[in-house]
């Protein structure tokens, strides 16, 4: 995508806070329509940036654009966007119309017009009925609807979401999850959602940037980055992942050979275009893609014998963690509980882990 194919456009963007670069040279382009989510964890700059696209920061240098406008000029209240904070800002003395409505006041609307805005905002977030109720009778998940209310009445090009999940519950935030997504696509605007959690990431974006130390690692589908993340950085923090050393042996037809420590030899064509046959390598796979039994499975290749170190019960699945020879962290394997009681392997006991063809990632070494 070009620049003037982007709707939102982040071009070699850095921020100094004094000496501190709190943003490295960062370009991102984002869709019309999209719900992008810049994903890291504390400290990792998306904040920073979400503010920069608010204009309460602005750049040490590069440029942002929105719509093909450049930002650097425009102030916060003049450009085509709108915020939900993670406290969600509802004001304790205004009922919830009043709440809704309170960006609406300098517009000068016909109260007949305002009111039919504000009747259409609690619909969408399915509140109707709440209308008069007080702020100080709002549920954390019912704050957050008013929130979103009050931001998209006035119709931003842009909605930025800084963590606006982070003070409820687990149950509720998981549903305001589905909910959110749900009101993001009936609005179609272009959503720029921040958070450190990998899990609601994934579960809302069309597209996600992985940050840290001020840089984008990888910018992609959410069914990239956790199939096939670019570095180690990327793959530590989306997921669990088990990391292992190994040597490229051969490239053929699309096709890399390792010989991994612990493993012996696997193929994968989950690879970047810069591996070279001699190459050590950082060679990685999802917990999930490796199967544990007691007993030798009957496949020619694709398994190793190792020592079950110990288990954990978590309901709908179990963790494992096998112990390899020339491996110095335990190997995690996940496995669903199909049945209501499966046996667990005693610990010190000999296990077998097996994977299949292609279940394994080469990763970038940076």
């Amino acid at each position: 995508m070009t620049q003037n194919d982007a709707y939102i456009s982040i071009r070699n963007v850095n921020k100094f806070f004094g000496t501190f670069q709190a943003i490295n040279d960062v370009s991102i382009d984002i869709h019309q329509g999209e719900f992008f989510s810049l994903l890291g964890s504390s400290g990792c700059g998306k904040t920073t940036l979400l503010r920069m696209l608010a204009g309460f920061e602005m750049p040490t240098s590069g440029e942002i654009f929105i719509d093909g406008q450049p930002m650097s000029m425009v102030p916060p209240h003049q450009r085509p966007v709108n915020m939900v904070f993670q406290n969600y800002a509802i004001f304790p003395h205004l009922n919830v119309r009043d709440n809704i409505a309170y960006g609406l006041r300098k517009q000068k609307l016909p109260r007949v017009k305002r009111d039919a805005m504000v009747d259409e905002m609690l619909e969408l977030i399915k509140l109707p009925e709440y209308g008069d109720r007080k702020a100080t009778q709002l549920s954390g998940g019912q704050r957050q609807r008013i929130a979103l209310a009050r931001a998209l009445i006035l119709r931003p090009k842009v909605l930025l979401l800084d963590e606006p999940l982070g003070a409820l519950d687990k149950q509720l935030r998981e549903q305001m999850q589905l909910e959110l997504r749900a009101l993001q696509k009936t609005v179609g605007i272009t959503f720029v959602f921040v958070t450190h959690d990998q899990e609601e990431a994934l579960t809302l974006s069309d597209r996600i940037a992985v940050m840290a130390r001020g840089r984008d690692l990888q910018v992609d589908t959410p069914t990239r980055l956790y199939e096939s993340p670019v570095n180690r950085d990327v793959a530590n923090f989306i997921g669990t992942m088990n990391f292992f050393d190994g040597k490229v042996t051969g490239i053929a037809d699309g096709t890399a050979g390792v010989d991994v420590n612990g493993l012996g030899h696997v193929s994968t064509t989950n690879f970047g275009p810069k591996l070279r046959p001699g190459d050590d390598v950082c060679i990685a796979i999802r917990p999930e893609k490796l199967n544990l039994t007691e007993s030798e499975p009957q496949v020619a290749g694709n398994k190793t014998q190792g020592q079950m170190d110990k288990a954990a019960y978590l309901g709908e699945r179990s963790h494992y963690y096998v112990r390899l020879n020339d491996v110095s962290q335990p190997v995690a394997i996940s496995a669903q509980n199909r049945q209501r009681a499966e046996g667990t392997p005693e610990e010190k006991r000999p296990v077998w882990i097996s994977w299949e063809d292609n279940a394994f990632v080469i990763l970038e070494n940076r």
